[in-house]
């Protein structure tokens, strides 16, 4: 990877030599555009692309609009009235067609938060061009697709931020520094616990409101009629040709503190087993209800729907983290210092720090490593609740053992003319 001190050069470099082709681009940045540090120089300046910006993708923006030694010039989405107006908030350019966007030889990184069946192929695609992105979670349609992702950062040496924004929390980084840390003896038992779904949905055909291209928003998803409840929360989360639910929409989060925090995965085979529901009726068919039960080498887990929090239970006491605060026994645990090296990254700000990644060219608080380890556990998940019998992963190796049923279950379609 490029040292600290080679970015401004060979970012640069990099930029101008991508395969990807230009477009016309205006010369001349307005200031309106350069979010709070307008008078950064050129060379210093992460120059953004926002890709999808419904309501979390416009809260991203706005995140980003505030960061030092950040820009955002261009947005693209298949609303067109979205377009319209995120383009005028930042002062900069709108497309329907994201691969505009990515075409851009002076956008160094893209932000990414469509609906989930679009975050690999869109993540991809930005690799290739040549961009750093920052992915909302989860990340792939299939543990293939997290597989191919993970190549493409690599192989082209472009930074990922993964959208579970607890890591830039200072109480999970304090929980998960507590464990690292050995201060509550040899973990044996996790409890995750995530929001459910549910059920329902109209599978009523209805009009495709106007200015939405449809066609690129379904992009790699099965062909479906446009319904009401479709391109909206909750049923961007809850339709399995769009997703695998809540399982990873929202499991990501603490299942990532799980991996952050002890990295369970890495002591031996994964086994996975439990319970859950599908729904056979209405437009939502993903896993909800779910009871799992696993085993990483000698670690229990659980993982039930109802809340958010992560419990690592220790020979010597516990740590629970969840977003709205941090527990332990013994509480004298909450008052301890945290001296000496840090075992986990630390960041103040998610967006903030991913700016500062594409700059040194360091790997930012939730890599893509990191990423595809907790989504993994998601898709597991979801596979063995769906043939009722238990699984068995090898990290190692990164296949199903024993079972060539679940083994096609690690990869699903993709639509044409649409490939990874």
């Amino acid at each position: 990877m490029e040292k600290a001190n080679d970015m401004k050069t060979t970012r640069r470099r990099f930029l101008q030599t991508a395969a990807a082709a230009s477009i016309a681009v205006p010369t001349i940045i307005p200031k309106s555009a350069l979010g709070d540090d307008a008078n950064a120089p050129a060379s210093e300046r992460v120059t953004l692309g926002h890709i999808a910006v419904g309501g979390r993708g416009t809260a991203v923006m706005r995140g980003f609009r505030s960061c030092r030694n950040a820009q955002s010039v261009a947005v693209a989405d298949c609303f067109k009235d979205r377009v319209d107006h995120r383009a005028q908030l930042i002062g900069g350019k709108g497309y329907q067609d994201f691969r505009d966007l990515l075409a851009r030889k002076d956008i160094d990184a893209v932000a990414i938060c469509s609906p989930d069946h679009w975050h690999v192929p869109l993540a991809v695609a930005a690799a290739k061009a040549g961009k750093d992105a920052y992915v909302e979670k989860p990340l792939g349609m299939s543990i293939e697709q997290n597989q191919i992702c993970r190549k493409a950062f690599r192989d082209n040496e472009r930074m990922f931020q993964y959208g579970t924004q607890q890591r830039s929390s200072r109480h999970c980084h304090f929980g998960c520094e507590l464990v690292r840390r050995g201060l509550i003896g040899e973990v044996h038992t996790i409890e995750v616990i995530a929001p459910n779904g549910g059920k329902g949905g109209s599978t009523a055909e209805a009009p495709l409101p106007q200015g939405l291209d449809y066609e690129m928003w379904l992009g790699p998803a099965p062909v479906s009629p446009y319904t009401s409840d479709r391109c909206k929360p909750p049923g961007t989360y809850w339709i399995y040709d769009q997703s695998i639910g809540y399982l990873a929409g929202w499991g990501a989060h603490p299942l990532d503190i799980m991996v952050w925090g002890s990295d369970a995965d890495l002591s031996g085979n994964v086994e996975i087993e439990g319970t859950g529901m599908i729904p056979t009726e209405g437009l939502y068919d993903c896993v909800y209800n779910w009871d799992m039960k696993g085993k990483f080498g000698k670690v229990n887990f659980t993982f039930k729907p109802g809340g958010d929090s992560t419990k690592f239970i220790g020979t010597d006491g516990w740590v629970q983290v969840r977003r709205g605060g941090i527990d332990a026994e013994p509480k004298s645990l909450l008052q301890t210092k945290l001296d000496g090296d840090m075992k986990l990254v630390k960041s103040g700000n998610h967006a903030q720090n991913f700016v500062d990644s594409v700059i040194s060219r360091e790997d930012p608080v939730s890599n893509i490593e990191d990423a595809v380890r907790s989504d993994v556990i998601s898709h597991l998940c979801d596979i063995a609740v769906r043939l009722d019998r238990k699984v068995t992963w090898d990290p190692k190796e990164e296949k199903i053992l024993g079972d060539d049923e679940a083994t096609k279950l690690l990869k699903r379609p993709m639509r044409e003319p649409w490939t990874l």
